[in-house]
């Protein structure tokens, strides 16, 4: 065994006051802020959005038969279209759509193929693989984003953040596993490999839209974003739809229930995309998806009273551990390098500003700030001197005006 070293057991000793200090130190109320309230609120409210996506879906596909993904993809991109491509259009100088059209028209391009892609792609998957694997897979999207952030924002995570992950992903677990002991192992196995496959890349198609979302809405505007990708979001899913569905669009039996679960499906997909933005500028990509992860246990709740599913207390246990790891991630900031690099560079600007802050100053002055060995009561010493000169200059003169005016008066 071998022999501690002399500074080992003092080195302990301080780390386990220090933890002991942050310990007593620790301040509820600086971590379960009303910013941690409000982005817990709004995450949650994408979660019962989503779900209502989820509801619509399995309506459309379970009691009318209708398996049209890129339809109802392009119901939402026409909306955002009409409503945030509008707003493009009537604004001036660089914001109109034109400029942004000349300056990078390819890039929301390629974002809007990303986005419509990462949409069907899922939806492709349930045809060919078990819901437990659709579940599973898809957190893929949590460690795709984090390198994602970590490489383009810079973002820095600390050892909470991968802690509040793993708390999340085992939250998903066991949602999953309730499912299994539940008997809610829905799906098709007809091609497994070619399922897993495409969760997996819907889940990284997904990072990369997400990750271009913060870094826009954060350094350019939501507007912009929102309507490039109604923009080309449009374009790109009416030719997909023309291309791939054009028979389901032909067997589609046409009812006032189809069209409200349409409607219903259009405008949960609308509202989700125009507020998630809000939530991704207040705090991140990663902690949103981190929130959205609850979206299968509303749904799962939802189908209680409306499909018949079966209750598992897991679902409850699933839904504690998946908040309490989302709290957690939030509870610490995630500093990013350009927010460090901007802030040295901000303090050094002002330290700048302040030695050239005051043009007027003297040469004497400037001498006297260099002049170490000045001390106050030297000064002080040499004002006296000066003013005692002074005195006395002005006492001699005066003697002297005097004898004049006796000499002139008798004279």
């Amino acid at each position: 065994m071998a022999a501690k070293q002399p500074g080992e057991d003092e080195r302990s000793e301080d780390q386990r006051g220090g933890f002991l200090v942050r310990l007593r130190e620790f301040k509820p109320k600086e971590v379960f802020t009303w910013q941690l309230a409000k982005t817990l609120a709004m995450g949650q409210g994408l979660a019962g959005l989503i779900c209502g996506t989820a509801v619509s879906s399995q309506y459309l596909a379970a009691e009318f038969h209708l398996n049209a993904p890129m339809l109802q993809s392009f119901l939402n991109y026409t909306l955002l279209c009409a409503t945030y491509t509008s707003m493009m259009i009537c604004r001036r100088g660089d914001g109109n759509i034109l400029q942004i059209l000349k300056r990078r028209w390819w890039r929301y391009l390629l974002l809007g193929l990303v986005d419509v892609e990462a949409n069907y792609t899922v939806v492709k998957a349930y045809q060919y693989t078990t819901l437990t694997s659709v579940q599973l897979l898809d957190c893929f999207i949590i460690p795709v984003l984090m390198i994602l952030s970590w490489w383009i924002l810079k973002t820095r995570y600390r050892l909470t953040h991968y802690v509040a992950v793993c708390l999340c992903l085992l939250g998903v677990g066991a949602m999953v596993g309730a499912d299994l002991l539940a008997g809610r192992d829905q799906g098709s196995t007809s091609n497994i490999l070619l399922g897993d496959g495409l969760v997996l890349l819907s889940a990284a198609l997904y990072a990369v839209s997400n990750v271009s979302q913060e870094y826009t809405v954060k350094n350019l505007s939501r507007v912009e974003f929102l309507g490039m990708i109604g923009l080309f979001g449009t374009v790109i899913s009416t030719v997909q739809m023309v291309i791939l569905e054009r028979n389901e669009l032909s067997n589609i039996i046409w009812s006032w229930q189809v069209g409200l679960l349409l409607a219903a499906y259009a405008l949960c997909m609308y509202a989700l995309y125009s507020f998630m933005p809000i939530v991704v500028k207040m705090s991140s990509a990663t902690s949103v998806n981190l929130s959205l992860l609850t979206a299968d246990l509303f749904s799962l709740f939802c189908g209680i009273f409306l499909f018949q599913y079966n209750f598992s207390g897991l679902y409850l246990v699933s839904l504690v551990v998946i908040l309490l790891g989302f709290i957690i991630f939030n509870a610490v900031p995630t500093p990013t390098a350009t927010a460090t690099s901007s802030s040295s560079s901000s303090s050094s600007s002002i330290c700048e500003e302040g030695c050239y802050e005051n043009p007027g100053a003297t040469e004497d002055d400037s001498n006297r700030d260099e002049d170490p060995g000045r001390i106050p009561t030297e000064v002080e010493e040499e004002d006296e001197e000066r003013r005692a000169d002074k005195t006395d200059s002005s006492r001699s003169f005066r003697e002297e005006t005097d004898g004049d005016r006796t000499v002139e008066h008798s004279i």
